[in-house]
């Protein structure tokens, strides 16, 4: 063999490695929120674990979303490698019609499959001082940072209204950003918040000043019709006991578009890093299987073979 046809052979050797490691690693994107806030931080956490854990067979590219409806809507354009975040009941708002989709129906949302449960969106009032009972009857009297246009604001003013709170409050004009510095301050005595726990900005307000995060009954949970969420006691400085709150669970779908493998391969390395991204995140630590419950959607078939090995229980509506 001559020197020429050596060199040639092995550019030709080379090649076909390449393209054999190009064809084993699989793309996903991932749309979760805006950039800044913490979902979109879980997404990174997540692409990470998921290169890592998968020895980066899987690569997953994190794109900013302004919101879980745009990411539903995507799925009408979106291929086989689309992961979306989103709360399950607006995937169910999405397959009849209604709500945000109201005649914006698409044979593509039929097709929507749940992955895995990541952390949900929590209720947090936090007011000053570490007196009171603790609960929702303490905001009486008191300014109240809501903030404008995110679901805790508007889920903070439904809860106001529903437990009759909305006359004997003053609402502060002023965004989130600004609630703990307000509260340092004196300028508000409580603020209202949602997003997985423990959320960056109470943490920020309890190490700072003496904080109390109140909790509501379980007839005023049952009265808002979200689930019950309990975070544990010592997740902020000077809580010493357990909240009780509601939350609006979060998931992670994808389409029936996606090979089963690839589903597979995600929903198993989800649960299988998990604990690795709690000890970089805790807010990881707040998924547990028993989320999986709230996920009323079909899960993709991938995801099932996971859950069945795994002996993780799933509802008939799940499969």
């Amino acid at each position: 063999m001559s020197k020429f046809q050596r060199i040639v052979g092995a550019a030709l050797a080379a090649g076909l490695l390449m393209a054999q490691g190009a064809a084993a690693e699989t793309r996903v994107t991932y749309k979760s929120a805006k950039s800044g806030s913490s979902y979109y931080q879980m997404g990174v956490e997540l692409a990470e674990a998921m290169k890592a854990g998968t020895n980066g067979d899987i690569i997953v590219t994190v794109e900013e979303s302004q919101g879980s409806t745009q990411n539903v809507m995507e799925v009408r354009a979106r291929g086989g490698d689309y992961v979306f975040t989103t709360p399950p009941a607006l995937i169910g708002l999405a397959q009849e019609g209604k709500g945000p989709f109201k005649d914006r129906s698409a044979p593509q949302f039929d097709e929507i499959r749940a992955l895995f449960p990541i952390p949900s969106l929590t209720m947090h009032f936090v007011m000053a001082g570490q007196d009171g009972t603790g609960t929702l009857k303490d905001l009486e009297g008191k300014t109240i940072l809501l903030g404008k246009g995110s679901f805790g604001a508007r889920e903070g003013e439904k809860y106001l209204s529903l437990f009759g709170l909305a006359d004997s409050v003053k609402i502060a004009e002023a965004e989130l950003s600004n609630a703990v510095a307000a509260l340092k301050n004196g300028q508000i005595d409580a603020f209202v918040t949602a997003g997985s726990f423990p959320a960056p900005n109470v943490v920020e307000a309890a190490a700072s000043t003496p904080v109390t995060v109140l909790s509501l009954s379980a007839e005023e949970i049952a009265e808002t019709k979200r689930a019950t969420l309990v975070i544990p006691a010592g997740t902020y400085a000077g809580q010493d006991e357990d909240i009780t709150t509601t939350s609006l669970p979060v998931a992670a779908f994808t389409t029936t578009k996606m090979d089963a493998d690839t589903a597979y391969a995600l929903t198993r390395t989800f649960w299988e890093q998990k604990a690795k991204m709690a000890d970089v995140s805790p807010w990881w630590n707040g998924v547990t299987p028993e989320l999986m419950a709230h996920i009323s959607t079909k899960l993709h078939p991938g995801a099932i073979r996971y859950y069945e090995e795994a002996g993780i229980a799933l509802s008939g509506a799940q499969k």
